[in-house]
């Protein structure tokens, strides 16, 4: 895991503004952060979301995993690689859209039907840092 330093610029009031630094890079919060649920974000290239204005990017570890695959971004050499990004990148867990599935949970993990093909799928604390890292 790494850490993450908040340096906060602002907090008069309701307002919080703050600058994150990562082992990564920095980026400024508030922000503007797209979602690229599967590492991409649909009809837009990485040029157009840094036009945008967008610092860091968002993908969810569930879609990541069925679909393009963890070794799909691997082979890649990372999220930031495979969606042609040079800034920073985020992942979710995936839990909720994994919730959502009616999965069956015991106490390493859960197994869950896939809602692109109906394989069934295994999630576990372990995997889903490891789709993250």
């Amino acid at each position: 895991m790494f850490r993450v330093n908040l340096d906060t610029s602002a907090s008069e009031g309701g307002a919080r503004s703050a600058t994150a630094t990562t082992h990564r890079g920095t980026y400024n919060t508030p922000c503007f952060m797209p979602v690229g649920t599967r590492g991409a974000i649909k009809y837009l290239s990485a040029r157009d979301y840094a036009e945008l204005g967008a610092q860091i990017v968002l993908g969810n570890t569930y879609h990541l995993m069925l679909r393009p695959g963890a070794e799909v971004i691997e082979q890649f050499g990372g999220l930031g690689a495979f969606a042609a990004w040079e800034g920073l990148t985020l992942t979710d867990s995936g839990g909720f859209q994994v919730f959502s599935l009616d999965p069956k949970v015991d106490d390493d993990g859960v197994t869950f039907k896939s809602t692109y093909d109906g394989s069934y799928h295994r999630f576990t604390p372990e995997i889903a840092v490891d789709v993250q890292q």
